[in-house]
């Protein structure tokens, strides 16, 4: 049966706050919602985490650190740590006064090299920070999120996870597993309003890439239909939607912000 709320004509559209169905969505509310970026302290995190603050939801960062950026609270964070996992979203909820409403698993670490020269030391810490970590603070957080009967997992992965990469087999090991982790976790929870999806960046323009020999970016940026790298706000604003109102029907999906270059992988 259809529930959805017919607005009438001349109606104002409903705000990023407000829910425009009665199918049973508890997914948002109408106060700010409370967030947890991990790895929120720069980058494509950084601009995630204000994304979501101006759209005027409560952000608390997560990093290593445990250092805010300006106009953000943080919280000191390992995801590759459980103990340091569970800590962080109790000072958070201790900071916003409730449980987590949203938590974008966004912290991840490389390791380069060959197949044949890459421990199992370099393979362990990038699956353990990128996809194990994801899996801790989706675990700590679907504990307020299934008493709150609402919620919102996105989890950061990347083109890589899905194309692969030459000298990248435990970063791009770690990036697919997490395709398979949110539409697990979405066959569990989503019966209780709580979504989980995934985000694929492809090359952004970062600190990271702009450390690029000329060379090399114009090498990646030719394999791009595109034809140019990704600003940080690009991403951040597919996780944004994925986070509203509008995203409630959506779960389990990989969102791809790569200018084409995974062309549906």
């Amino acid at each position: 049966m259809d529930a959805t709320v017919r607005l009438p004509p001349g109606s104002p559209i409903a705000s990023p706050r407000q829910t425009v169905s009665t199918s049973g969505d508890a997914s948002v509310s109408d106060s700010p919602r409370s967030v947890l970026v991990t790895g929120g302290n720069r980058g494509i995190g950084l601009a995630i985490a204000r994304a979501l603050s101006e759209a005027g939801d409560r952000v608390i960062v997560a990093s290593r650190s445990g250092e805010a950026p300006e106009g953000l609270e943080a919280v000191q964070c390992d995801v590759a740590d459980t103990a340091s996992v569970d800590a962080a979203f109790t000072a958070a909820e201790e900071l916003v006064g409730g449980p987590i409403e949203i938590v974008v698993a966004n912290a991840g670490v490389t390791r380069d090299t060959l197949l044949l020269r890459m421990s199992d030391e370099d393979f362990d810490a990038v699956v353990n920070t990128n996809l194990a970590g994801a899996f801790r603070c989706a675990r700590r957080a679907s504990k307020g999120m299934i008493r709150m009967k609402r919620g919102r997992i996105i989890l950061i992965s990347s083109v890589v996870g899905l194309l692969g990469s030459a000298g990248q087999t435990n970063y791009a090991a770690s990036k697919s597993g997490l395709v398979g982790l949110a539409r697990s976790i979405t066959r569990e929870l989503g019966g209780r309003n709580i979504t989980a999806n995934v985000v694929a960046p492809g090359f952004i323009d970062t600190d990271m890439t702009r450390e690029l020999t000329d060379d090399q970016r114009a090498a990646y940026v030719k394999q791009i239909p595109a034809g140019r790298l990704a600003e940080p706000e690009e991403v951040a604003a597919a996780v944004r939607f994925l986070a509203s109102p509008e995203a409630s029907y959506i779960s389990g999906a990989v969102i791809p912000v790569d200018g084409g270059l995974g062309m549906g992988h």
